[in-house]
């Protein structure tokens, strides 16, 4: 039994530094691409990598029955319109915010969705223990030191991050919704057409692309669309079958800890020990907050065992 817990626990750290890594492939994308265009072949790349995916669960004997009556119908195509639509808003403000902040700074303060989401559960009458506010006033103590500084300015792409961190947090609730009532990886490749679609739209409108540039973008490209949107993807949906979402989400935090040393290895990066300190703090506010959650479960989990 241990042995298959921490099997997935390592899919899930994979997924982490995968899409901690991501971070420098979609910062070095934009020496080459606007970010709509890039956002654009990313999701459509990860689109396709999905195809043979879903192919293969469609074969499966596993509830097929039940997966196919819950295949179709509106809750699929709503949910993938919706959940697409705010996927490519947290990808748009993230991919802008790139161009202004670092792949380091970036992945942590996405990561912030972890402690967003359950606050923001407060607002469907989901409760939130002492452990989520611990989080919290952490996560935002580090946010603090990590992006503004001492004279009281903040970046430019730190705010556009922050605010695609919200959509992130929506974009988690959302799923929450829909991924039960309808195939997963059905899901996922309605949203990310949706958002290719609408990504492309908004290039092609205002961002000027030669073939040339595609070229020199193709290896951070393919990075972020088949590796960060579509096997991560895979690895989180497998792990996460036998992983708890709240413990899940506490490896998954360290996304933000892969983009900094990704950052630094690859782009050079290098954070301050102020900046340092700030992560340290958001880190340790992701895993609290979880923690907290972790153990609501625990406690809810053994009282219905009781009864």
């Amino acid at each position: 039994m241990e042995s298959k817990v921490l099997k997935y626990d390592l899919l899930l750290l994979l997924t982490a530094a995968i899409w901690g890594f991501a971070f420098v492939a979609q910062r070095v994308g934009m020496d080459y691409l606007g970010p709509f265009m890039y956002n654009g072949l990313r999701f459509g790349l990860g689109a396709i990598t999905l195809l043979p995916v879903m192919w293969l669960r469609s074969g499966s004997k596993i509830n097929n029955a039940a997966r196919q009556e819950s295949d179709g119908g509106i809750n699929l195509i709503k949910g993938g319109l919706i959940i697409g639509v705010i996927l490519f808003c947290g990808a748009a403000f993230q991919q802008v915010g790139l161009i202004y902040t670092t792949a380091g700074k970036a992945g942590f303060i996405t990561g912030l969705y972890v402690v967003f989401v359950p606050i923001a559960g407060l607002f469907f009458r989901q409760h939130a223990n002492k452990g989520t506010w611990i989080g919290a006033v952490l996560a935002l103590a580090g946010l603090y030191l990590l992006s503004v500084t001492e004279n009281l300015s903040v970046a430019k792409g730190d705010v556009l991050v922050i605010v695609g961190a919200f959509f992130w947090t929506g974009h988690v609730m959302v799923i929450g919704n829909y991924s039960p009532k309808v195939d997963p990886v059905k899901l996922a490749f309605y949203q990310f057409v949706v958002c290719a679609f609408l990504s492309f739209f908004v290039s092609f409108a205002f961002e000027t692309t030669t073939f040339q540039n595609i070229l020199d973008a193709l290896i951070p490209v393919l990075y972020a669309g088949f590796l960060s949107a579509g096997v991560a993807f895979t690895l989180q949906v497998v792990a996460q079958q036998k992983s708890p979402p709240a413990h899940a989400s506490i490896i998954m935090s360290l996304e933000g800890l892969f983009a900094v040393l990704g950052g630094w290895l690859i782009l050079h990066e290098v954070l301050s020990d102020r900046g340092i300190f700030g992560c340290g703090l958001m880190l340790l506010g992701m895993v609290l907050s979880q923690t907290g959650r972790l153990k609501a479960m625990a406690v809810n989990s053994s009282s219905v065992d009781n009864i």
